[in-house]
């Protein structure tokens, strides 16, 4: 595999690479989209709104896992190219520590203080209930489901996306077996969706200490790499903090829109909000798939400084992701109505629904580049731009946004929504500053080699 990055050619690599992070990730969507079905059809459309409550609340779990996989999978990418098996294994074995200690922490923490947590995300008095349902559940498995995610960007930067692949697809298809065994055959509502998810990422996770422990994996994670340094956790940390950040401040952007849904819309608006939401997500996660095929070539050649294979794999990125992101958005605004009533039977969700996902949608395509410029800083081990790119749209843009449009020509609920195209033209706009800024950079490498 390390043969393969420094020399196989660079549009095969990406697609092999890429292909299954993209299925597993188009798995882990249609888990999420499911999964708001089944809670959808089996629960009522308030419990959707329940669920668009708590999930932010799960992405500051996710947002753990993503911080240490990502910044460990950096560091792992770049030690392997630079011939550095040891201080891979310390990398990946400091994680390993760092994840069971944070994910464990806060899930003790949300125990605790669970009602609260949820109001300040705008739970209303209709909707709490649905919201502590779920996310209870959710905090008793964290650490599971958490490990199984950080895992799965270490087992990428080794090289080997099928064992990630199928690690994903194994939590998630399971996921979706189990929803409606335990929300329509059990009957246990909401909690039920819970439970699926819990188990289905223990599963997961067990199958990726399997892998990690059977003598498959390149890297060989012994006892004594698990104790912290704090040379290298500061490391993992570090790169990976812009994806903690872009996962903490949508939680702080979670925030803000369902407050301000709650003001200009009340429990509707959230609700369309929540199945919105997790469309988008659903239609664009080849995109992701992409990037994560994207990384351990960047990393692996820049940490070997063949820097023309990183300027051909960050060219070829923006492409394919761009592709992506316009057929996404041709889908999505020629059958709305089709897509919303999946979830609904309710036709003042649907109709609503339906203008409401034309307008978030409406600059769509402008998220490939947004995406390879975040995760091309995060490859390259470059902290402080990868972090701007992480927070730009959602925190630095859009956040604001959403506060100030809806006051402006009494735009209120319209204003809200109004607020996502506009985010994605100007966060593209510096995206592509930033980025031609450090493609000028391994330019002058290119030349100087």
């Amino acid at each position: 595999m390390s043969n393969r990055l420094k020399d196989g050619k660079i549009s095969k690599l990406l697609f092999n690479l890429s292909l299954p992070a993209t299925i597993a990730m188009m798995v882990n969507g249609l888990y999420n989209v499911s999964d708001t079905i089944f809670i959808g059809k089996g629960v009522g459309a308030l419990a959707i709104g329940g669920l668009a409550i708590a999930f932010p609340v799960q992405m500051l779990i996710m947002g753990f896992a993503q911080m240490v996989g990502i910044g460990g999978a950096s560091a792992i990418s770049r030690s392997l190219g630079a011939g550095k098996k040891e201080k891979a294994d310390e990398f990946a074995g400091n994680s390993f520590f760092s994840i069971f200690i944070l994910s464990g922490l806060f899930a003790i923490f949300g125990l605790i203080f669970t009602d609260e947590l949820l109001i300040i995300f705008g739970a209303t008095e209709k909707l709490l209930p649905y919201a502590k349902d779920y996310i209870t559940i959710i905090f008793y498995g964290s650490v599971f489901f958490s490990f199984a995610m950080m895992s799965n960007n270490i087992i990428r930067a080794e090289g080997n996306s099928k064992v990630a692949m199928f690690a994903m697809i194994l939590g998630a298809g399971l996921n979706i077996i189990l929803d409606p065994i335990f929300i329509f055959l059990l009957d246990f509502g909401i909690k039920g969706a819970a439970l699926a998810t819990i188990i289905a990422q223990f599963i997961s996770f067990c199958y990726v200490l399997y892998y990690m422990y059977s003598g498959k994996s390149s890297l060989k994670v012994k006892p004594h790499h698990l104790i912290p340094r704090i040379n290298i956790t500061k490391e993992i940390f570090s790169v990976g903090f812009s994806a903690f950040a872009r996962s903490s401040t949508s939680t702080i952007f979670a925030i803000v829109v369902n407050n301000s849904l709650r003001i200009y819309g009340g429990d509707i608006a959230i609700t369309i909000f929540g199945i919105v939401n997790r469309v988008i997500a659903f239609l664009f996660m080849p995109i992701v798939g992409v990037v994560q095929g994207m990384q351990p070539i960047a990393g692996f050649n820049y940490g070997a400084k063949e820097y023309s294979r990183v300027k051909e794999v960050i060219k070829l990125s923006i492409i394919t992701s761009t592709t992506i992101a316009i057929l996404g958005w041709i889908i999505g605004e020629s059958i709305p109505h089709i897509i919303i009533r999946a979830f609904t039977d309710n036709m003042n969700i649907v109709n609503e629904g339906s203008m409401v996902f034309r307008i978030v949608i409406a600059m769509i395509p402008l998220l490939g580049i947004q995406f390879v410029g975040a995760t091309v800083f995060q490859s390259i081990g470059k902290a402080k731009p990868a972090l701007i790119l992480s927070l730009l749209r959602q925190f630095i843009i859009l956040t604001p946004l959403i506060l100030i449009l809806p006051k402006i020509y009494n735009l209120e609920l319209f204003g809200i929504w109004l607020s996502f195209p506009i985010a994605d033209i100007l966060a593209s706009i510096i995206t592509i500053s930033l980025l031609k800024r450090e493609v000028a950079k391994i330019n002058l490498n290119v030349k100087s080699i």
